[in-house]
């Protein structure tokens, strides 16, 4: 215990009370004032040692590096350089969707208006034209290949899937989509 109070004296690791107990003791036993009194000149003479007997270092002096100005141009360029030629090889090019010229037709005589709709339109809507006087809307769109949702708009409110297309599924509004499967021609 009184090693371990001296040496959180000497490494000032003691609270007020520890310190005022210590040095009351050190007045009272005069074997612990001498023990700690002996044990202050050896830790005196292990950090002064370290202190005095470091070897002076003498660092170079620092030389101004110069560089011509060609050799960091150059560098920049062949970085470049590499990092186009990654881009043009590794990159995976992306192909343009093959589209397909598709013919949408709907009878619907007794209307003004016909609007189509659908995934490949981006739920947009396109315009459909009457297609003389027969009671029939027609419209030729481009189609990417792919499996697509699509209905007709009937006076610019009601919806329907198309007739032609069997495939048909529920939308979120409670109404129907067709489904429309698109093949790419080779």
């Amino acid at each position: 215990m009184k090693d371990y109070l001296i040496s959180s004296y000497i490494d000032d690791e003691l609270n007020w009370d520890e310190k005022i107990e210590f040095v009351e003791t050190v007045h009272e036993k005069a074997a612990f004032k001498d023990e700690a009194v002996a044990l202050l000149h050896q830790e005196k003479l292990v950090r002064g040692e370290v202190v005095d007997r470091m070897p002076a270092v003498a660092f170079p002096e620092r030389r101004k590096i110069t560089m011509p100005f060609w050799r960091p141009a150059g560098m920049f360029a062949a970085g470049l350089a590499v990092a186009l030629l990654v881009m043009f090889f590794v990159t995976p090019r992306q192909e343009l969707p093959v589209l397909t010229m598709h013919r949408f037709v709907l009878y619907q005589p007794d209307v003004k208006q016909v609007e189509i709709t659908g995934s490949f339109l981006d739920w947009g809507a396109v315009p459909m034209k009457r297609s003389g006087a027969s009671g029939y809307w027609e419209a030729v769109l481009e189609v990417p290949a792919g499996e697509h949702r699509l209905c007709y708009i009937i006076e610019g409110r009601k919806r329907i899937p198309d007739p032609t297309i069997p495939i048909r599924e529920k939308d979120d509004f409670g109404g129907e989509n067709s489904i429309l499967a698109v093949n790419m021609k080779t």
